[in-house]
């Protein structure tokens, strides 16, 4: 399959700041943040929106202008220390709910109201948690050990497990002093001054080259990151190369180098370079599924296979040639598998083949011609089967319907309620 055109790939880089006035530059007092400033506190609301603090301002989102604490949280008036969206699935009452530290005060929020009985002493909330906090941030068991939050403060690190209340120290010298820390689909960024260090959780440990700058990456700024004053694709230049769901329920497509990808609808849709998750794929891919907590990558006569857990990891032995994994042969224009089911469905030009995934070896054992040909990429959902083909697609309610028609179904236009694009 074609590569995305490499403004295109830069467009779909947009996709987590979708057009925005941009702030030119501090006026009466508002801070600019695109001038290089250094965050009091950045957490997301239980939408899922992400907030950033300086001072008494903040920014919804990733683009647009600063604006009054208050006037989304009207209680913080002041600076805020350090903020987190509270990850605690065993007490749905606190899940979700939004915590602001300030001084020695805790404020907690859910729709942006302030909970009854606050603000509390941090202590009443979190016993031996300190005062005056650096940052903050949550850890899901998976993640950390348990469902826990790290409270940061100069080079220590307070690891406050929420089922037992107990309380680690760690020191992470290595680690910048923290300003402000972001859990953002599973990695961690902690920022310091205008840039941000990506670092493991459970260690500290920092891979990778950094420090980078912020601005590049969890902002729109001029001249700054994934293409500066570029802007978002238009839905009738998308072209897709593969999407798939994995066993969680999060939806990925694939472009290009690109993969996007959309943990819930109130997380959005965002864009990373695919090797920065599965880093032997390196020139894209033909064709993505996903079953029994593995994803399947295939790219040319080979097949990667990545066991789903938080990090993806290749399977040992991996890649084999498709013929030796799946039993077939030839170039793959898209595959997926339905929920709950154990056939694999490969589209390969006017023709599609099943796979019965449980037999070994695993071989062709139904094939059925198609009405249409030139598919990019496909995905069968709770809601019925997805085949698309440059900017649009084809909607089938089941599998059945897809196997037994001959005419091909009137095409849609991908939409941004699709996928992240402009109508």
């Amino acid at each position: 399959m074609e590569l995305l055109p490499k403004t295109l790939v830069l467009c779909l880089a947009l996709a987590l700041a979708r057009a925005a006035p941009v702030q030119d530059a501090a006026a009466g007092g508002v801070p600019d943040r695109c001038a290089g400033i250094e965050f009091d506190a950045i957490a997301p609301d239980e939408k899922g929106d992400t907030y950033f603090f300086k001072g008494s301002h903040l920014w919804k989102g990733f683009g647009g202008p600063a604006q009054p604490s208050t006037a989304h949280f009207k209680e913080l008036t002041g600076h805020v220390d350090a903020a987190f969206r509270m990850h605690n699935t065993e007490n749905p009452e606190d899940h979700d709910h939004v915590h602001f530290f300030l001084d020695d005060k805790v404020f907690s929020y859910y729709n942006h109201t302030l909970e009854e009985g606050y603000p509390k002493e941090i202590q009443e909330d979190f016993p031996g948690v300190p005062t005056h906090l650096d940052a903050a941030v949550e850890c899901p068991k998976g993640e950390c050990v348990t469902d826990s939050v790290l409270f940061f403060k100069g080079q220590d690190v307070h690891v406050y497990d929420i089922a037992t209340k107990a309380v680690k120290t760690k020191t992470w010298s290595h680690l910048p002093g923290c300003t402000s820390v972001l859990r953002w689909l599973e990695h961690y960024y902690c920022f310091h001054g205008h840039n941000f260090t990506r670092f493991n959780p459970i260690t500290g440990e920092v891979s990778g080259t950094y420090p980078k700058d912020a601005r590049s990456y969890f902002m729109r700024c001029p001249n700054f990151g994934h293409g500066g004053d570029g802007k978002p694709v238009q839905c009738s230049e998308v072209k897709l190369d593969a999407s798939t769901s994995d066993d969680t329920g999060r939806v990925y497509f694939f472009a290009g180098p690109i993969y996007m990808r959309m943990d819930t609808q109130r997380d959005g849709l965002h864009p990373f370079p695919i090797t920065r998750t599965w880093k032997e794929v390196t020139n894209g891919v033909d064709a993505v599924f996903s079953y029994t907590n593995k994803i399947y990558m295939i790219k040319g006569e080979q097949v990667y296979i990545y066991k789903a857990d938080a990090h993806f990891t290749l399977i040992e032995g991996y890649p084999k040639t498709v013929k030796e994994e799946l039993g077939f042969e030839g170039a793959v224009d898209a595959a997926f598998v339905c929920p709950n089911e154990h056939r694999l469905h490969v589209i390969q030009g006017r023709m599609m083949r099943n796979i019965d995934l449980t037999a070994t070896p695993r071989v062709v054992t139904q094939e059925m011609p198609l009405p249409f040909s030139n598919i990019d990429a496909g995905f069968c959902g709770p809601d019925g089967i997805r085949l698309f083909q440059g900017s649009q697609y084809y909607d089938y309610a089941s599998l059945m319907i897809l196997a037994m028609g001959r005419i091909a179904p009137e095409p849609k236009p991908i939409t941004s309620a699709v996928m992240a694009c402009e109508d």
